[in-house]
């Protein structure tokens, strides 16, 4: 980020999970976030549009000194408009755990943060301590949408975190990394477990389960599988007890 000199940083960020985690880290570098910014609990700052339709004239209003982005979550024509007005532009790619870590660092030091905070040394340390959820490797499907069927596939966050509790995604080496799949070729693949999060579809015990007869259902916290920030900390708890749970 540009050096501000004399006043505080202005950040705009255009993913939840970044939004949390500059939120939590630095209070008062947030000057406007997406509508679906939902965490910390009662952030107040100017909503400025989805992840995927924000609104560039507002965002650029706000005179930021840096907007906080993601190249899955956010739209490159959306990001090219920002940088065309003037705004300094910050990317992230992150497919896995390790990425994850290094940019959430990265992203709160191009930030301004004063120091590197304690919940991402605690998620450094709770996934390094993560154990298989079972004495051998389950095979798994991750559906992520119904109607059409979507699942997760190669390089995804989510799935890293999976793999370190064991878990193994039968779609891990399709060419697509959220391919839609007919649910009778989902079912053929004979997964014994189907990994049923409640974002972005909201997957519920009535909602899902159902269409995979014989394989245990896992509803799992999508914030949990799918946000690098502060819940990392919580992660590898949470996912290993509602993975346990179904494969009781």
């Amino acid at each position: 980020m540009t050096e501000v000199r004399g006043r505080t940083p202005r950040v705009v960020s255009l993913v939840p999970s970044l939004t949390e985690a500059v939120a939590v880290t630095a209070p008062g570098l947030l000057v406007g976030a997406t509508d679906w910014c939902s965490h910390p609990a009662g952030l107040d700052v100017a909503r400025i549009g989805g992840t995927k339709n924000p609104d560039v004239p507002a965002v650029l209003a706000l005179r930021p000194d840096l907007v906080l982005a993601n190249e899955e979550e956010n739209r490159a024509a959306d990001l090219d408009a920002l940088r065309a007005g003037g705004a300094e532009v910050l990317v992230t790619e992150i497919r896995t755990l390790d990425q994850g870590l290094t940019a959430l660092g990265d992203v709160l030091a191009a930030c301004g943060a004063p120091r590197r905070p304690r919940w991402l040394a605690e998620a450094e340390e709770a996934w390094a301590a993560a154990e298989p959820v079972t004495d051998g490797v389950v095979t798994a499907v991750v559906p992520i949408w119904r109607r059409p069927w979507m699942v997760l596939g190669r390089d995804t966050f989510a799935g890293d975190l999976l793999a370190r509790l064991g878990v193994r995604n039968l779609y891990a080496d399709h060419p697509e990394r959220y391919p839609k799949v007919p649910l009778g070729e989902l079912t053929g693949a004979r997964p014994e477990l189907v990994v049923l999060p409640d974002e972005p579809y909201r997957f519920t015990a009535a909602d899902g389960p159902e269409a995979f007869p014989g394989a245990a259902a896992a509803l799992v916290d999508g914030r949990m599988l799918t946000w690098y920030g502060p819940s990392l900390a919580r992660a590898p708890r949470v996912l290993a007890r509602e993975l346990r749970a179904a494969l009781r």
